[in-house]
């Protein structure tokens, strides 16, 4: 007598996972390759990862295909992306003259980026959206690869270098802390705006492109130090939560409320 239950399927949206995908195989190739100790390409491969990591969310969100699926995918691909991908070409690059606290320097980076996501995680639907609550995973594994590329262009040591190994500390704790980081999403660019919007965008887009390897190092340290300090001295307002426990969020029934880091509604859970 043949089973009536149909086998179990599950459908997923492909091309916002494909991109995803790629992020993940960024990840992947900027390991190989800090392994062949071409560092260059490893920091321009966790680069272009970050791209994709901002892509598959507002893709997912225009067509439509945000899933849970998704969501967790995404996180998953951001630990190798920008977790243990940046952590394993510091040590490599910068940090190995330092034996057991450089490595271990490196693992607590790659640790304390796991929880920042465990976290947000739980928080979805609970913190303001408007801001984070610590520095984005995305944002610590560009820092360390833009380090990477302004001190090739400046030709400077990295080599045991002490700021650097006190950088990926920082950055570690930084992640897990409750310093208070603007996601911009309140930022509509479709809507119209003061002229001098453009000006100051202009502006920005001039300085990046004179130097873009150092500027991009030089405005993702500024970012990080900035809701550090802010944090520090308490400047402005705590995140706000929405509400009291993390313990017990709202339920997320419709995939279009799972919010990254990137400040979008996708196919991305948050960093």
């Amino acid at each position: 007598m043949e089973s009536s239950e149909k086998p179990l399927r599950m459908y997923i949206y492909i091309l916002p996972n494909l991109v995803t995908t790629c992020n993940i195989f960024c990840g992947f190739f900027a390991m190989i390759y800090t392994l062949k100790q071409n560092y260059l390409y490893a920091a321009y491969a966790i680069v272009v990862a970050a791209i994709f990591d901002q892509l598959d969310g507002r893709l997912a969100r225009l067509t439509r295909s945000t899933s849970k699926f998704g969501a967790e995918y995404d996180s998953l691909c951001d630990v190798v992306s920008f977790g243990v991908a940046p952590a394993l070409l510091m040590f490599h690059w910068a940090l190995q003259p330092y034996g057991r606290l450089g490595w271990m320097a490196c693992f607590l980076f790659v640790a304390c980026g796991a929880i920042r996501l465990a976290r947000f995680n739980v928080q979805v639907n609970i913190i303001e959206k408007n801001y984070f609550q610590g520095l984005p995973i995305p944002m610590a594994g560009g820092i360390v690869a833009s380090s990477v590329l302004a001190f090739h262009e400046l030709e400077w040591d990295a080599w045991g270098n002490l700021l650097l190994l006190c950088m990926t500390i920082l950055l570690a704790f930084v992640m897990v802390s409750n310093f208070r980081y603007r996601s911009f999403k309140d930022l509509d660019l479709k809507e119209r705006m003061p002229f001098h919007y453009l000006i100051v965008g202009v502006s920005i887009l001039f300085v990046v492109l004179l130097h873009p390897e150092v500027m991009l190092f030089v405005l993702f340290l500024s970012y990080a130090t900035l809701g550090a300090v802010f944090g520090i001295f308490k400047l402005g307002k705590n995140v706000r939560k929405i509400k009291s426990s993390v313990y017990a969020p709202h339920k997320v029934d419709d995939p279009d409320l799972i919010e990254d880091e990137d400040g979008d509604e996708p196919e991305s859970r948050p960093k």
